[in-house]
Order: C-alpha cells, then sequence, then structure tokens
C-alpha cells in the first residue's frame, strides 16, 4: 500500500492532480466559516433539531448549513438540476436526442443543468431565508434578497470548484464536494463519543463493539457496491473481405446497486418535509404530522424503507433501458446465450435486472433506514451512524481510488487493486 502510494507520488501529472484536489478542499472548508451577512447565529442553531430537513443539509454542507456560511446549501441545487435534467431526457425526445449525439449534446446538457443549478438555488435560497427571516437581524426584503444573492452566488462557485476537479483534479468534483464536507464532521462524532466515554455515559466496550460494527457494515457496503450480475453475451463472427471479426465471448454487467444513492436522498427528503412543516408552522395539523412521521419512529423507518425500495426500482428503471440494450446487441452482432436476438433478450435482461435490483433496494433500506437505529441498540452509543452518508463515502472513495489505479496501471505501476 505504502509503496503503492509512493510509486502515485512520482508521477508529476498524478501528483499534481493530488494537490490540486487538496487545494480545493482548503478553499471549502474556509469557506464553510465565511457567514452570510445580516444573519443571528445564535437563532439558527434554535432551529436544528434531529430528522428535519435542515440536518439533511448541514450534513452534505460539513456544518456549513448550520454555521449559515456562504456553502450553506452545499451542492444541493445542482444535485436536484442534475436528476431533473437526467428524467427530463427520457421525457422530452429533444433531450433524449442530445444525449445520444455524443461530446456536443452532452455539453448541451450539461450548460442546462448549470442554468438549472442557478435557478433552483435562487428559489431554494430565497425560500430558506423567507422561511427564517425571524433569524434575520433586519428582516425587510432587501436583507432576505441579499442573503439569498449571497447563498446563490455560494452554491454557484462550488459549482464551479466541483467542475475544476473533475478537470484539473482527481476524481469526480460534485461528489467529491460532498465527500469532503461529510468526512470533515468525523472528528466531531469522534469528540462526542470522547465526552461520553469520559462522562461515564458509555464504557471502553462499547465504543470498540461500534468500531467493530462499522468496519463490518463498511464491508458489506463495499462488496455489495461492487457486486453484479455478469450476463454472458456472445459475439458472431462477421467477414469482412479476407479477415474474420468478432466470434469473442465477454459478460455484460448489471450492478447489484444501479440507481446509487440517489434513492436515499429522495426518501430522506420526502420524509423530512413533515418535520420541517411542524417547526415553521405552528398549526395543530402540522404538530400533529410531525410527531407521527418522527424521526425515531417505527412509521419513519417503515415508510422510508418502502419509499427507497419504490425509488431503487424507479431510478433503476431510467438509468438500464433493457430494449435498448437489446437493440444495440442485436445491432453488433450481440446475442445472449439461448435467447433470441430482439425482444425475448430485453424481456430476459427485464427479468435479471428486476431480480438483482430487489437485492439492491433491500440493501439501501437496510442500510439508510434500519442500520442507524440497529447500531445504537447493539452498541449502546447514542450516536447517529447515517447510512447515506456512509453510502456516499464509501462510493465516492472507490470510485476515486479506481481513477488513481488508471493513472498507475497506464505508467505500468502495480495499482491499489490485487
Amino acid at each position: 500500500m505504502l509503496q503503492t502510494l509512493r510509486s502515485a507520488m512520482r508521477i508529476s501529472d498524478l501528483r499534481r492532480r493530488v494537490f490540486f484536489t487538496f487545494w480545493m478542499f482548503l478553499i471549502f472548508r474556509v469557506g464553510t466559516h465565511i457567514p452570510v451577512p445580516g444573519i443571528d447565529n445564535t437563532k439558527i442553531e434554535q432551529l436544528f433539531q434531529s430528522g428535519s430537513l435542515f440536518g439533511l443539509l448541514d450534513i452534505f454542507s460539513g456544518g456549513a448549513f448550520k454555521a449559515f456560511s456562504v456553502f450553506a446549501m452545499s451542492i444541493t441545487p445542482y444535485i436536484n438540476s442534475s436528476i431533473i435534467v437526467q428524467l427530463l431526457t427520457v421525457v422530452v425526445p429533444a433531450w433524449e436526442r442530445l444525449q445520444k449525439e455524443g461530446v456536443e449534446g452532452r455539453k448541451k446538457l450539461t450548460q442546462y443543468t448549470r442554468y438549472g443549478t442557478v435557478l433552483l438555488a435562487f428559489i431554494q435560497a430565497y425560500g430558506m431565508s423567507w422561511g427564517l427571516r425571524q433569524a434575520v437581524i433586519t428582516p425587510n426584503i432587501w436583507s432576505v434578497t441579499l442573503i439569498a444573492l449571497s447563498l446563490t452566488a455560494g452554491t454557484a462557485f462550488l459549482m464551479w470548484m466541483g467542475e475544476l476537479i473533475t478537470e484539473r483534479g482527481i476524481g469526480n468534483g460534485i461528489s467529491l464536494i460532498i465527500f469532503a464536507g461529510i468526512v470533515s464532521r468525523l472528528p466531531k462524532g469522534a469528540a462526542a463519543i470522547w465526552t461520553y466515554l469520559s462522562a461515564g455515559s458509555i464504557n471502553i466496550l462499547n465504543v470498540a463493539i461500534l468500531a467493530i460494527v462499522a468496519l463490518a457494515i463498511i464491508a458489506l457496503v463495499i462488496w455489495m457496491q461492487e457486486g453484479q450480475r455478469r450476463v454472458p453475451v456472445q459475439y458472431a463472427k462477421r467477414v469482412v473481405g479476407r479477415r474474420y471479426y468478432g466470434g469473442q465471448s465477454t459478460h455484460m454487467p448489471i450492478r447489484v446497486n444501479t440507481a446509487g444513492v440517489i434513492p436515499v436522498i429522495f426518501s430522506t427528503s420526502l420524509l423530512a418535509i413533515p418535520m420541517t412543516l411542524a417547526q415553521f408552522v405552528k398549526a395543530p395539523w402540522a404538530q400533529a404530522l410531525g410527531n407521527v412521521f418522527s424521526y425515531s419512529g417505527g412509521l419513519y423507518i417503515a415508510v422510508n424503507a418502502l419509499l427507497i425500495v419504490f425509488f431503487t426500482y424507479f431510478y433503476t428503471s431510467i438509468q438500464f433501458n433493457p430494449m435498448n440494450v437489446a437493440n444495440d446487441l442485436k445491432k453488433w452482432g450481440g446475442f445472449v446465450p439461448g435467447i433470441r436476438p430482439g425482444r425475448p433478450t430485453a424481456d430476459y435482461f427485464s427479468r435479471v435486472l428486476g431480480r438483482v435490483t430487489l437485492l439492491g433496494a433491500i440493501f439501501l433500506a437496510l442500510i439508510a433506514a434500519v442500520m442507524p437505529w440497529g447500531v445504537q441498540a447493539l452498541t449502546g452509543v447514542n450516536v447517529y451512524f447515517g447510512g447515506t452518508a456512509l453510502l456516499i463515502v464509501v462510493g465516492v472513495a472507490l470510485e476515486t481510488m479506481k481513477q488513481i489505479e488508471v493513472h498507475l496501471v497506464m505508467r505500468h505501476y502495480q495499482g491499489f487493486l490485487k
């Protein structure tokens, strides 16, 4: 491992990319401490309660939302805009054609995503500023507009920084910004455990069990994230002139977790609405709704798990179209052994995808909805062990490691994966 790291640092291009990424992380962390003008932070902290939508935003922003800095909204509007553009490519024929045009078409879709990010960021920032106007020092329309513009500018800056990391750094910049925000909260969690240990609320055995359970869950997440069903594919031989082409056997990988962490984000955001309404709306119905969907209640866990399963199937159906895959195989002379090309192949892929997706959906539901409370019950440590954050951190770490692996293998160095 150490030898691999030394080999990586010997490559000037890779070393420059890694250092550039670290510099961007430093700028991101500095920005999380730059406050938005005109806000009383003491009143903001009073609005934070477990289970609200604010808690989810604070996780992604690395604590910037709780401090209400210029990066308070983090990169969340960009994620929402990207998801909306992906959904519209299925609905709008013109956008679907752009997606199939290659690099130029993707550039236009990326530009639409940027415009959507700024628009969504301003709408979200203005609504957030107006909803939190009791924390504004001078609550008038000009102060709220200034706060909304500051938050929008912070999100636009993070979007630009993420694209710079993708271009000049290592890994996907947007994912790495979320990764940095989540990882930056680990010292605070470790300090909380130390405080409980010093106060006698827990003992060293509880901490040891927590460490073992955490390592086991991380190993399970890595195993499931990398899991795939390999469908065998055979390509027929073609004669072009005096040469033979094709005839090789290969496979088509279908990932167990094709949807990634998107279903968890959808479900958590949707279920956080009742708790957030209960904070702002003091009507009896809003309070009752917040109590029913309490973050620690059994109904919340059950509904969250069902929504995760639903969104996993929904998003997977958008990402993987069996009919398109079957037509592409038929176009290039490929077929699944024992299955006729065309519609029968598409039906076969649909059956395989449905079974594999069920396993991935159950896995996501257990990790995101059930696992946090199971860990607390097993270890006795009253520290929130976030399934959403864990899935994001492990997924981004694996993808970044694979990109470093590619740079090492291209230069004939031994990689991390053996």
